[in-house]
């Protein structure tokens, strides 16, 4: 007798449910251990597609913001007057590739190829952030995007892609 039929409340457990209700301390360790091991495959499995979305955000982020005001970000192109036209131009073209950039990471699009040429655009950042002011908490930000970045580009498996 399986006990179906039989509401949940006058059932009696069987000799399993009796032995985990009465269990040792041991019982419970041994399962909040199996908790958290599921939890951190957990994480492991979802983290580079975290890790991919949140760049994908911060790329879309200053994207955005050099698009609508171009002449706020003309002060970190290397090498060119920052009231100048090109000086704008080349903002605005950054812009477009951090937003382009963006949609492929967070679509999930070639990630790793995403990934990759965010690293190189924000290397050139990092370098001239470091060349111009030093180092600095922008300069020490950017080291951290970064590095996510560099993370990404190195991981193989990653949920929700459309082409690794």
């Amino acid at each position: 007798m399986t006990g179906q039929g039989i509401p949940p409340a006058n059932r009696r457990p069987g000799p399993a449910r009796a032995a985990v209700s009465r269990g040792s301390p041991d019982d419970g360790r041994a399962a909040v251990a199996r908790v958290g091991v599921r939890v951190a495959e957990l994480a492991a499995s979802w983290a580079p597609t975290a890790g991919r979305v949140l760049l994908g955000l911060v790329l879309a982020w200053f994207g955005y913001h050099e698009l609508m005001q171009p002449a706020l970000w003309t002060g970190y192109v290397p090498g060119v007057h920052a009231a100048s036209a090109t000086a704008i131009a080349l903002v605005l073209a950054h812009g477009w590739v951090l937003l382009l950039l963006a949609v492929a990471l967070v679509a999930g699009i070639a990630p790793r190829a995403a990934a990759g040429l965010a690293a190189l655009l924000i290397a050139q950042i990092v370098v001239w952030l470091w060349a111009s002011a030093g180092l600095s908490d922008l300069t020490l930000r950017d080291v951290g995007v970064l590095g996510l970045a560099l993370c990404i580009t190195g991981r193989t498996e990653q949920r929700f892609v459309l082409n690794s």
